[in-house]
């Protein structure tokens, strides 16, 4: 029974070790998606750091609309989105509106962490669609005086496959291709309103 106990004790602190370092091959990270405080999850990873870790707050910085056509984890606690599209300006070489920074995104997390009773040390999870703008939010957290911020480095969709029949379509990794539990239907009280 003690090398059970044992065992067991053992696995668990691995998971721990594993879940707070995560997998992500730092030298392959892209500099794009590095943050100050190299806090890096798989999508994965990051289900299973929020299922073990109930406080935690899982945060999809993606737009509202982004969420309401691809769909969002359905543990999220809430949506800020980082950036937010200006309707005024169409961006012709991407073929769409123009992203500018959401000037409210440091103020809408502040009243979270304080609505869920929780100070600047919370373990905060950040996810966008493929871990770029997570990881600009964590920059911008970290700035803030927040010192636990994690940036799921795959996102929710993935990253684009490189060759076969799928090319250029989002089918490598990510919260969704993983097949971990998410849902189309958004919960009012959990979304951005500016």
């Amino acid at each position: 029974m003690k090398s059970l106990i044992k065992i067991i004790t053992i696995t668990a602190l691995m998971f721990a070790v594993n879940t707070q370092a995560g997998d992500v091959n730092l030298s392959k990270l892209a500099k794009k998606k590095q943050t100050p405080q190299a806090l890096y999850l798989t999508a994965k990873e990051a289900y299973s750091f929020k299922m073990a870790n109930p406080k935690a707050l899982l945060v999809d910085v993606r737009t509202p609309s982004e969420l309401e056509f691809v769909g969002t984890p359905k543990d999220m606690d809430a949506n800020i989105p980082y950036v937010v599209n200006d309707f005024s300006e169409f961006d012709a070489k991407k073929s769409r509106f123009k992203k500018v920074p959401n000037s409210n995104f440091t103020v809408a997390l502040s009243d979270l962490i304080e609505a869920k009773n929780l100070n600047k040390s919370a373990e905060i999870i950040l996810i966008c669609r493929s871990g770029s703008r997570s990881a600009k939010a964590a920059n911008l957290l970290d700035m803030a005086g927040y010192k636990n911020v994690y940036s799921v480095v795959d996102g929710f969709e993935g990253g684009k496959a490189k060759s076969g029949p799928n090319k250029g379509q989002r089918t490598v990794n990510g919260w969704k291709n993983a097949g971990l539990p998410w849902t189309y239907k958004l919960k009012q009280a959990k979304m951005y309103f500016d």
